[in-house]
């Protein structure tokens, strides 16, 4: 499977925004737990997506999502998961809070229609603190 087919798992189950973004959250400290700080992104997506599977999570992976602005769509990027269909979450693992993958975050809500979107960087000692919300 190529990095830009989509994976999509599981079903909505009609949560709300914050119990989402608590859901992903909750997934992410477990899987840093387990695998600590010091991997490659794509190592803490994929075992993203397996707490996704065992907790019942639907997700789309490697997404791409239409880019608009005022109305008008302007191309296409590529999101790392789609959760319930309502949340774009960001896996990063650099060592610094990274202001460019803030905006990243940032622009893929302000182009995507549905506006909520979460930030992870797995490098930092304590989980919630590499995590930031972007509406």
């Amino acid at each position: 499977m190529t990095t830009t087919e989509t994976q999509r798992h599981g079903d909505s189950g009609g949560r709300g925004i914050n119990e989402i973004t608590g859901a992903i959250i909750g997934a992410a400290i477990a899987v840093h737990r387990v695998l600590g700080p010091g991997l490659l992104e794509s190592i803490y997506e994929a075992a993203l997506c397996v707490e996704f599977d065992e907790r019942k999570i639907s997700y789309a992976r490697q997404q791409q999502v239409p880019a608009f602005y005022k109305g008008r769509r302007l191309g296409t990027y590529v999101v790392d998961l789609i959760v319930e269909d309502r949340v774009a979450s960001r896996s990063r693992a650099s060592p610094k809070s990274c202001r460019s993958s803030k905006r990243s975050c940032s622009l893929t809500c302000g182009c995507w229609p549905k506006s909520t979107g979460l930030l992870i960087n797995f490098n930092s000692p304590v989980l919630k603190d590499g995590v930031r919300r972007a509406l």
